[in-house]
């Protein structure tokens, strides 16, 4: 693999460097932004374990600079989210711990079915979103023992549409705005993604020189993903919440049939 990596252009690592920065863009608004990046690493050259790897690695950039723009702003008091966050990070770990020793194959089935029908959710988000909420609700505490530890497992174990559940999942039972649903969402997403790469860095499988300058890429992209959800809103966001899960679901069923 070293010798690979000698002989690639600068052009090529500029390439990763713009589609991490577009994956950065598309993960902070909707989601999903791994449906661009995994399919590149691997037609790069990378192994499987390495693809998973290294993007957990450029995600991590992505999901953290939109985290601190979003705090920055106030869109999030982090001094509320810490017992979620703990409870994310004990999920993400789990999974990733028993990636190894689990045939993921039949949940991986399910995913195209779930995230179809997260988007059909996105879709009838306006008229949805009031019934689920003033049926079922959960606290703070209740949504991080439940939520935060279920998504935070599946992050670590399988990975697609994390940010499709969360935001979901906030909307529902926390009865978040969009745009605030959006900006917890990124900083669960990004415990989640640093609690899952701190086991995959002890596995080997990182390339870290190609990951930091993706990651480069996934932190400025980022940085433009959260600006754009600040003043475009919900113009913007279900549209591509629900373009993302159709995508990932396409791509997912495609590959098992």
């Amino acid at each position: 693999m070293e010798g690979l990596f000698a002989e690639w252009s600068i052009w090529l690592y500029l390439g990763l460097f713009l589609t991490a920065f577009l994956a950065g863009i598309v993960d902070t608004i909707a989601g999903g932004g791994g449906l661009i990046t995994v399919p590149v690493l691997l037609a790069a050259g990378l192994s499987p374990a390495e693809a998973l790897a290294t993007n957990k690695l450029q995600g991590c950039a992505g999901t953290l600079s939109a985290s601190y723009h979003f705090i920055k702003t106030r869109q999030v008091a982090i001094n509320t989210m810490w017992f979620a966050i703990t409870m994310t990070a004990i999920g993400s770990i789990a999974g990733t711990l028993l990636v190894s020793y689990l045939d993921s194959g039949v949940l991986i089935k399910l995913i195209p079915i779930i995230l179809i029908a997260v988007a059909a959710f996105f879709y009838w988000l306006p008229k949805v979103q009031p019934v689920i909420a003033s049926k079922v609700s959960l606290n703070s505490g209740q949504f991080a023992l439940m939520v935060g530890t279920g998504i935070g497992f599946y992050d670590g174990l399988i990975g697609p549409g994390t940010g499709a559940f969360f935001s979901t999942a906030y909307l529902c039972f926390m009865g978040a705005t969009l745009i605030s649903a959006t900006a917890h969402t990124k900083v669960l997403n990004a415990t989640s993604n640093v609690s899952s790469l701190a086991i995959f860095s002890i596995t080997g499988h990182i390339i870290w020189g190609l990951g930091l300058i993706m990651a480069l890429g996934q932190w400025l992209g980022a940085q433009v993903g959260s600006r754009i959800v600040l003043s475009k809103g919900t113009t913007i966001i279900r549209p591509m919440v629900i373009f993302m899960c159709l995508a990932i679901s396409a791509k997912l069923l495609y590959e098992q049939f």
